[in-house]
């Protein structure tokens, strides 16, 4: 009876023991593990909302149930199809025009061997992460105005007419995907710094001993050794594939561009805040996590398949 006794509580106490012998490295990732189920478990009860139609009178559980209705609404409105085209192309823009940008720059400054010049170029890239939209956005005006630009004023010391760039909607998804290029690079080679420094420099040596230029050296060890961040990275950044960015798309947004502007972001701001369309909108926010959720889970399989360990 001892016996049985003890091996039933022995994985509890186990378990009792490793949490007070690592008790501070627990307390360090409290904060961590508190602000997700604040801000990320805990609000998922309101999707429930999107099955019904709320009423802010009578509140989260008085609220009738609706069923699929505000799904059925969402995809017959007129506007979802123009939403969805429109936060698809800033989203593979992103993937495939951002998205390489910082490893880009980190394999360039990685190559550098004065650590002064690659410190000052670390440190002039990493500050436009610190400006916030208003003021990039500002500085866009600034720069684009059709009477005061100093880009429209080059153009016409070149002889040349200039567009109105932040009327003509040809120009909103050049715009957007540069104005996120210049300020969010710098702050997203971070990591892959973190992962290069990692490398062991025997390798390299041993690459230089065998003949190998810098080429050689970059495409056989540089890449394979942090290839599981760049996937790791990517699955991760599917995940968010229908997040364009809320503040900035919707500060550069403007009657002229709204069909190439408009998307599921600044879409549920103007159905839930403006409209209080709250049911629609989370209806809205539910489907983006439903695609979200599902390329993540999509993407890690075919990550597996070809070999490689993935994130789940």
């Amino acid at each position: 009876m001892n016996t049985s006794r003890q091996l039933k509580t022995y994985p509890f106490s186990s378990t009792f023991r490793l949490i007070v012998k690592q008790r501070w490295l627990f307390f360090m990732a409290l904060p961590g593990l508190l602000f997700f189920l604040i801000f990320r478990y805990i609000p998922m009860w309101g999707l429930l909302i999107s099955f019904k139609n709320y009423n802010p009178y009578q509140g989260f559980f008085g609220s009738p149930w609706a069923g699929f209705e505000n799904f059925q609404r969402l995809f017959s409105a007129p506007e979802f199809f123009m939403v969805l085209r429109n936060t698809v192309v800033l989203s593979v823009m992103n993937l495939f025009l951002f998205f390489p940008m910082p490893i880009i720059i980190a394999l360039l400054l990685n190559e550098l061997s004065f650590y002064r010049y690659r410190s000052l170029i670390q440190t002039v890239v990493y500050i436009p992460h610190f400006i916030s939209w208003v003021v990039v956005v500002s500085m866009t005006y600034i720069l684009m105005n059709p009477e005061t630009g100093l880009i429209n004023n080059l153009m016409m010391m070149m002889g040349k007419d200039p567009p109105n760039f932040l009327l003509d909607k040809n120009f909103f998804r050049p715009i957007y995907i540069t104005q996120i290029i210049w300020k969010e690079t710098g702050w997203g080679t971070i990591i892959f710094f973190a992962a290069l420094s990692g490398i062991d420099p025997e390798l390299y040596e041993a690459c230089q001993i065998d003949g190998g230029n810098r080429w050689h050296r970059l495409w056989y060890i540089t890449m394979p050794s942090i290839k599981s961040v760049i996937i790791t990275l990517f699955i991760l950044r599917l995940g968010t594939f229908l997040d364009t960015g809320f503040e900035q798309v919707y500060l550069l947004l403007n009657a002229m561009t709204r069909d190439y502007a408009e998307v599921f972001d600044t879409f549920i701001y103007v159905q839930a805040i403006q409209q209080g369309k709250f049911s629609f909108a989370t209806a809205l926010g539910f489907f983006k996590s439903i695609i979200g959720i599902t390329l993540i889970l999509g993407t890690n399989s075919i990550v597996k398949k070809m070999g490689e360990e993935g994130i789940l």
